[in-house]
């Protein structure tokens, strides 16, 4: 594989890894009648948020875990 789609291929799966995972935190967040757009910084506000960044970090976690998956020779 060429580096330059190597690099292409890393930064989108990166990108759809962490806006996947981040999108997935805020709909767990709103399942949980955790709004992060609440006027204020409320205890509630403020897990809602804390959801969208840990759903960020663990899709772009899984996106890497994916790729490294993918470079691994096959039998």
């Amino acid at each position: 594989m060429s580096e330059s789609k190597r690099l292409l291929t890393e930064g989108l799966s990166d990108a759809v890894g962490f806006v996947g995972g981040a999108l997935l935190g805020f709909g767990a967040g709103l399942v949980l009648g955790l709004d992060i757009f609440a006027p204020g910084y409320g205890t509630r506000s403020l897990i809602g948020i804390a959801l969208v960044g840990l759903g960020g970090g663990l899709g772009l976690h899984g996106a890497r875990g994916w790729r490294a998956a993918q470079a691994k020779p096959r039998d």
